[in-house]
């Protein structure tokens, strides 16, 4: 992963400067002749913009202080911003290219007005939208369920993504949340941190002001294994919230199996472990894992229910099709594979920019039937 880093940040850099260089090109054709100073100040910020994202995330994952939170924060907003403008210069040049090729002519100053300022107010609404979580409600009916769970609830929380952007004050936010909806236990599938540099026990400490009747459970995601996951799961224990590390446990009837995020991956693996847990079929049971793939070995094990979450549904257009391309009809919400009942949560949090279009982040409480 270490050897691959420079690769991927060279990609991702050059991605984006090819980005703000259609961006230039495309305001500076649709709004026309500018003066030469203000072409070179317009030059200027872009290509401060155009590093601004991966210069803020390589601090933020080594350092942290005020300074380098707000930098990181204003660098992933933009990075959100260039996504839809990128979409409104492509919708410039089609809107404009299309009737030049019938012969006839548009104002191009009005279409870049038009399409940048609508990208500008999705921006502001997916920025407002992802700081709205909602609660999603939803019955799960098992077979074989403890009486002892009928009638009772759940919440599943996942991919808080705590760091710079979302912090104490978010964590605080979701557990007033929880504290209203009065759930029975609650489960964590993964991502509770972002990976980058921050005060784990400061970020955690609202956790240990919540309790559960029957106790809070959390598996790792892929953002707690970026490196040593020990310090995060250290971390969630101390707050008051049990890690499930490929183990399982008989809660009050009820068997739940938590399989950590890099053995779930690898099939071989992922069987083993659920073979080891040695479920009784004849009651039900709940996998905690982070990522919604490796179905059929689930489902081969005999769980009842699987729940997630990693997807984010996308976060917004248009990854919001491309998690849809990767996980199908598993990328989101509540769905069937053969015996298996599969929840997939888009989360609670973001990761990157702080928007959500097509996607509403959530809290989901569950009820057993």
């Amino acid at each position: 992963m270490r050897a691959r880093l420079p690769i991927f940040l060279a990609v991702v850099q050059s991605i984006l400067i090819l980005t703000h260089l259609f961006l230039y090109e495309t305001w500076t054709f649709f709004w026309g002749t500018m003066d030469s100073s203000t072409l070179i100040r317009l030059q200027a910020t872009l290509a401060l913009l155009s590093v601004s994202f991966v210069a803020a995330s390589l601090l933020a994952f080594r350092y942290s202080n005020f300074l380098i939170r707000i930098v990181y924060t204003l660098s992933a907003i933009w990075l959100g911003l260039v996504n839809f403008f990128f979409l409104a210069a492509c919708a410039c040049w089609v809107v404009c290219v299309v009737p030049l090729l019938l012969g006839a002519r548009m104002e191009r100053r009005p279409l870049a007005v038009a399409f940048f300022g609508l990208a500008l107010l999705t921006g502001i609404y997916g920025a407002v939208n992802a700081s709205w979580t909602r609660v999603k409600r939803i019955t799960v009916r098992l077979p074989n369920l403890p009486e002892s769970w009928r009638g009772r609830t759940a919440a599943l929380v996942s991919d808080l993504h705590l760091g710079h952007v979302r912090n104490r004050g978010f964590v605080r936010h979701i557990v007033r949340m929880l504290a209203r909806l009065r759930p029975d236990a609650v489960f964590l599938t993964g991502d509770l941190y972002d990976g980058s540099a921050v005060n784990l026990d400061r970020l955690a400490q609202p956790w240990a002001e919540f309790s559960a009747p029957l106790g809070s459970y959390f598996v790792t995601g892929n953002h707690e294994e970026f490196s040593s996951p020990t310090k995060y799961l250290e971390t969630v224990k101390r707050s008051g919230i049990r890690v499930l590390n490929n183990e399982k446990i008989t809660l009050d009837g009820l068997q739940i199996v938590g399989v950590n995020y890099r053995d779930s991956v690898n099939v071989e693996k992922f069987r083993s472990i659920l073979k080891q847990a040695a479920l009784d079929r004849g009651v039900a049971s709940i996998l905690l894992v982070h990522i919604p793939n490796r179905l059929p070995v689930a489902e081969e094990a005999g769980f009842s229910l699987q729940l997630c979450g990693h997807t984010h549904r996308g976060q917004f257009f248009p990854f919001t099709l491309v998690v849809r391309r990767i996980y199908g009809q598993y990328a989101y919400g509540l769905n069937r594979f053969g015996g298996l009942t599969v929840y997939t949560s888009c989360g609670a949090g973001t990761w990157g920019p702080p928007f959500r279009v097509g996607s509403n982040p959530e809290i989901v409480l569950i009820r057993f039937e």
